[in-house]
């Protein structure tokens, strides 16, 4: 009689009870709590297995929870069950191993918990509200100050372990006072929004924006190279400043004043970075607002010089001002001229000729490079097409190109659009690129490279040996040439590592039956040793340096 009224017990329980077939995982007996809750009649579960009901339940998390069985056999799982009509709830299952009817099996004991689930979800839900609420600026919606303290903290740790250096920028909004009195806080907040907006869109996302309190925010600006990097930032944000603000009929202008310091150059404690890029900032507003200052005052002055540089640059984009020099390369065993180098000069106005290492890395760095190679392009290939008109044989024309240069969608239209007009020879032209650009992205490069050499240009590794390039991308650069680099040959013959390094880049190219070019030889001793060495192109002081076209023709004529 016992035995019965426990089963009646079982049987209306209100809570779902099932048997499982430990190997099957079949439905051995579901009592009515369960058919209720579930939608199916028993006999429609007699047919099925526990993955019918369970929509996310897999092999792997079976074979998890039979790993978590503790010693009295049991374990607790919380899972989603899907009825019938396809709605879905949330359980907890209390899971024993049982023997039922001679067969390995498991009773689940499952309580429908959604209620529960749901009431958790709300609070984690308000947790993550109140901790963002916590560390948010409530009007702009960006960190406050002390999550800017917490990230200024994370970075400094971050950047003493991998010696990396980073900016801080302290930014005070110049005038925006007037406005807030004047006009209203209501104003004035909008014209708080609209800057934090204006700042994030100048920003890197791994960078930080927050906004101390006010009119005042600041940048953490992650892993700076260089000074000249903090400053491009703090230009731009100076410009994106100034532009009208238009609020609710009114048309407003503000600056900006910007202290910067320089972790670990300033500071490396959190208090010195902040109290420092402050005292800058109060320098940028005795300079007359709507500008920027680093602690530094040499890191100022640089940053300006780099400054009037650009905008110098610009204009002499806009004015041509570049002029190509030609440096030719010599095959030795003939001692005749089989190409020349193109290499650019600025022809400023006021100083006359710029060499390029005082201008190359800064267009490269602002992306003015692109400009300047092409108009270098142009021009180095008009004079040459003009040459072969002439009737002489300046060979092939190199070109030296950045990366930048050749990642531009219309590179090659540009390209081809300028041979078609000068009538300029695909066999004519061999374009450079540095071993270090196109390791910086290999498989990029071998597209790019591969949709130029279709054309029949030829192309060639500059600098090779002073990377980390790797043998296996080498291999599938559509290269016709390797340039052994200077730094391996200005020694040469008296450092053995150069001979030797020289003489494996040979044989490397040999074997990958790539032609060879050595730059930078000013020696007989170099010379002779290359050609020895069957290296027998070669470019340097020791034939001509470069020269203007004019000097290049009356070679020309000798040769």
């Amino acid at each position: 009689m016992l035995d019965d009224e426990f089963k009646k017990l079982i049987q209306y329980s209100p809570h779902e009870i099932y048997i499982i077939d430990a190997v099957s995982f079949k439905y051995l007996y579901v009592n009515d709590g369960a058919l209720s809750s579930i939608g199916y009649s028993y006999d429609e579960l007699s047919s099925m297995s526990v993955y019918d009901i369970n929509p996310y339940l897999t092999q792997e998390k079976i074979i998890e929870l039979q790993n978590e069985e503790n010693k009295e056999g049991k374990v607790l799982n919380r899972t989603i069950h899907r009825r019938k009509d396809g709605s879905e709830y949330h359980v907890q299952s209390l899971i024993h191993t049982i023997r039922y009817q001679n067969t390995d099996a498991y009773v689940v004991f499952d309580t429908d918990i959604s209620e529960q689930v749901k009431t958790e979800k709300l609070l984690i839900k308000q947790t993550r509200l109140l901790n963002h609420q916590a560390n948010h600026d409530t009007l702009t919606n960006l960190p406050n100050r002390m999550l800017f303290k917490d990230r200024l903290t994370q970075i400094i740790k971050s950047s003493t372990r991998h010696k990396e250096q980073f900016a801080l920028l302290f930014i005070d909004l110049d005038q925006f006072k007037k406005i807030n009195d004047s006009l209203g806080h209501h104003i004035g907040d909008e014209v708080l929004i609209e800057s934090a907006s204006r700042l994030g869109s100048i920003i890197r996302d791994e960078d930080t924006l927050a906004r101390l309190g006010g009119d005042e925010f600041t940048i953490i600006l992650k892993d700076i190279s260089s000074v000249q990097g903090a400053s491009t930032v703090a230009q731009k944000i100076v410009k994106i400043m100034k532009e009208p603000i238009k609020i609710k009929g009114h048309t407003l202008f503000i600056s900006s004043s910007i202290g910067i310091s320089m972790f670990p150059a300033d500071a490396t404690s959190e208090d010195n970075l902040i109290k420092f890029a402050d005292t800058a900032m109060y320098r940028a507003k005795d300079e007359g607002r709507d500008n920027f200052q680093f602690y530094s005052s040499d890191m100022t002055t640089q940053a300006f010089e780099r400054v009037v540089m650009e905008n110098s640059l610009r204009s002499a984009i806009a004015q041509e001002q570049f002029i190509v020099y030609f440096q030719p390369q010599y095959e030795t065993t003939t001692e005749t001229i089989i190409g020349m180098e193109a290499l650019v000069r600025w022809d400023h106005p006021q100083i006359g000729l710029v060499p390029p290492g005082k201008f190359i890395p800064i267009a490269e760095e602002s992306g003015l490079i692109i400009e300047i190679d092409r108009i270098v392009m142009k021009k180095a290939m008009k004079q040459f097409s003009q040459w072969y008109k002439d009737g002489y044989n300046p060979g092939v024309l190199s070109l030296n190109l950045a990366m930048k240069q050749l990642n531009q969608e219309d590179f090659i239209t540009t390209l081809l659009n300028i041979m078609n007009a000068l009538q300029f020879q695909a066999k004519w032209l061999e374009l450079e690129v540095t071993e270090g650009q196109v390791m910086d992205n290999p498989d990029a490069a071998i597209s790019k490279l591969k949709e130029i050499s279709n054309i029949g240009i030829e192309l060639a590794i500059d600098d090779f040996g002073t990377g980390y390039s790797s043998l296996a991308y080498l291999k599938k650069l559509p290269l016709n040439k390797l340039k052994i680099d200077q730094s391996f040959i200005k020694d040469i013959p008296e450092d053995e590592d150069d001979m030797a390094i020289t003489k494996a880049i040979i044989a490397l190219g040999k074997s990958l039956n790539l032609k060879l070019i050595a730059e930078g030889v000013e020696t007989q001793a170099q010379r002779d040793f290359l050609l020895k060495n069957d290296c027998t192109t070669i470019q340097g002081y020791f034939y001509s340096r470069p020269l203007p076209s004019d000097e290049i023709t009356e070679l020309l004529q000798k040769n």
